[in-house]
């Protein structure tokens, strides 16, 4: 892979020039009329570590529920993760937590990505003996079909070839965001897409391809990335996801290279994430940001009452599923309008 071919499979089109000056007006927005308490972005900010954590590790798996991973997260110091999915969830909270406190030093580099791999698996017990180092061996990008069959869906570069097709991808993002000729979104699409066709390590890549994309995203001045989860959102469009990526690898390292279809769901689920910091951006009321099914959770929660989920989900008559109540108990606690008492199976709510 060399430089110019970067340049030749960004195909921009009338759709995607459109969706690109949507979002960079939303920004402008932002920036110049948010009118949220610092109080109320850092309730924001710590909720979404948890509903960022939850959505990514669960896009590659894991079964932990929002809030499984904030009652993990809370009792971490004590507690220690104890299998697979709660170390992956561990991970990449910490590593999150530390893109969006300090983008501004973090800059894309080699050493930089080894180190984000190490902080992701730094709980995994077995990925220690290649956390932080290129893959090894191959890695092919598989799926079990409905009769449990393993199909081959990519295969990604090759070890040996890892660390200079990585090495030109980093080089040429830095060199374009520099030089100000492309937009910054076709440049990070275009990083994010390579990375990903690179899987440059054994374990990891999904997740920390959606680390990276928010560290770009912050430093190209997207300031509103740690107050609304664009891991959810690709997490709710994972059928998509996967879709516009396998339509795009499939031609990876031909002559008819068109990132287009992965470009368009990157922009789409940005445009989402701006409707919903747009949402937030003209409130200053913490319960005006929440879900319809959030608010009926909420609503239900009267004066000094504490409530469990069975008799949350016993008010609510079926209108909530028992699963959908714990992630809306799980939000409000995040956002300080309703407080946990007691713990284990015997934890019940209290609004504030």
């Amino acid at each position: 892979m060399n430089e110019n071919s970067f340049i030749q499979r960004i195909k921009v089109n009338s759709e995607i020039l459109g969706k690109i000056a949507k979002i960079d007006e939303f920004k402008g927005l932002w920036q110049g009329s948010l009118r949220l308490s610092p109080q109320i972005l850092g309730r924001l900010k710590a909720s979404v570590i948890i509903t960022s954590t939850g959505a990514s590790t669960r896009i590659e798996g894991s079964k932990m529920t929002d809030v499984e991973v904030a009652r993990l997260l809370r009792g971490l110091k004590s507690h220690p993760p104890k299998n697979r999915d709660e170390q992956e969830v561990a991970g990449y909270a910490d590593l999150v937590g530390r893109i969006f406190d300090n983008y501004r030093t973090l800059k894309l580099s080699e050493n930089n990505i080894l180190q984000f791999h190490s902080i992701l698996l730094q709980f995994s017990e077995k990925d220690q003996t290649h956390r932080g180092k290129y893959k090894s061996g191959d890695n092919a990008v598989i799926m079990k079909n409905q009769h449990g069959e393993e199909i081959i869906l990519f295969q990604p570069t090759k070890p040996y070839l890892v660390k200079p097709e990585m090495e030109i991808a980093i080089d040429w993002t830095n060199e374009q965001l520099e030089k100000k000729e492309l937009h910054p979104l076709l440049i990070i699409a275009n990083f994010v897409f390579e990375f990903l066709a690179i899987h440059p390590f054994q374990d990891g890549n999904g997740r920390l391809s959606r680390a990276l994309t928010n560290l770009l995203l912050l430093r190209n001045d997207y300031p509103y990335i740690p107050y609304v989860s664009l891991d959810e959102i690709i997490e709710n469009k994972k059928d998509r996801y996967y879709l516009a990526l396998r339509a795009t690898q499939k031609n990876h390292k031909t002559d008819h290279e068109d990132i287009a279809a992965w470009l368009n769901f990157l922009l789409d689920a940005l445009l989402e994430q701006t409707e919903q910091a747009r949402q937030l951006m003209n409130t200053e009321q913490p319960e005006k940001l929440l879900s319809e099914r959030q608010e009926r959770v909420f609503a239900v929660l009267k004066g000094g009452e504490t409530l469990g989920v069975a008799e949350i989900d016993k008010r609510l008559t079926g209108l909530v599923p028992q699963v959908t109540i714990k992630q809306a108990l799980a939000r409000l606690v995040a956002l300080r309008l309703v407080e946990r008492v007691g713990r284990g199976r015997g934890v019940r709510y209290k609004k504030i």
